[in-house]
């Protein structure tokens, strides 16, 4: 277990040692797992894993340390599902979008040319949460490793709409589906970053507009 995930559980256990009482999630307590794991989602998006503090998660979640343990384990065990939340969102939103288009590329470059009009809104960043996570922990981790599962299980889903575009003849049989959906996933996650520090909209809907063509390029002649 995780340094981060000892102090949850000894922030737990040392409140109990000094007569604080903290109470366990009981069954009649009001709790909405979803509620609290969007809530969760989108403080660790705000603010990275390890700035996380167990006061933040209290305050987040409107939960006692104890209800908190008792819910989630740990605050790894926290963050891991609420990678997992993430990367569904985006799985089902490509999934989505490609399984409604009559062309793979068509669909892969709508999403490109979509994210022009990326904006965070009421979110805590238009850049990636697994990219973020990526970048902030270290090499070798058992946490980096769960963070590049979930950017692979992305590709995978872009692998699978190109090799359904060389069987519908768009890409040429000698293509390589697995080098170009690296491309493109690097064009998404970059984008998402660009829209984080771009005022011009038509600089960014022109970038969007050129990667998209630049993909287009791969259509069987």
């Amino acid at each position: 277990m995780s340094n981060h995930s000892t102090t949850f559980r000894d922030a737990v256990v040392s409140g109990l040692a000094l007569g604080l009482k903290i109470f366990p999630m009981s069954r009649t307590a009001t709790f909405d797992r979803e509620e609290a794991l969007e809530a969760a989602m989108r403080l660790f998006w705000q603010k990275g894993y390890h700035a996380t503090s167990l006061k933040d998660l209290e305050a987040t979640l409107s939960m006692r340390p104890g209800s908190i343990y008792a819910a989630f384990q740990s605050k790894e065990a926290l963050f891991r599902a609420t990678l997992d939340r993430y990367a569904d969102r985006m799985e089902t939103e490509l999934r989505t979008l490609i399984r409604s288009s009559p062309s793979p590329l068509a669909a892969l470059q709508q999403h490109l040319r979509g994210l022009a009009n990326l904006s965070a809104g009421d979110l805590p960043s238009t850049a990636c949460m697994l990219v973020n996570s990526l970048l902030e922990l270290p090499q070798a981790g058992e946490l980096r490793i769960f963070v590049i599962g979930q950017l692979e299980r992305i590709e995978a889903i872009i692998v699978d709409a190109l090799h359904r575009a060389v069987a519908a003849g768009e890409l040429d049989p000698a293509s390589d589906p697995d080098r170009l959906a690296r491309r493109i996933q690097t064009y998404i996650f970059g984008l998402k970053i660009q829209a984080q520090r771009e005022t011009d909209p038509q600089r960014m809907q022109d970038l969007c507009v050129d990667l998209a063509k630049e993909l287009g390029n791969a259509k069987k002649p």
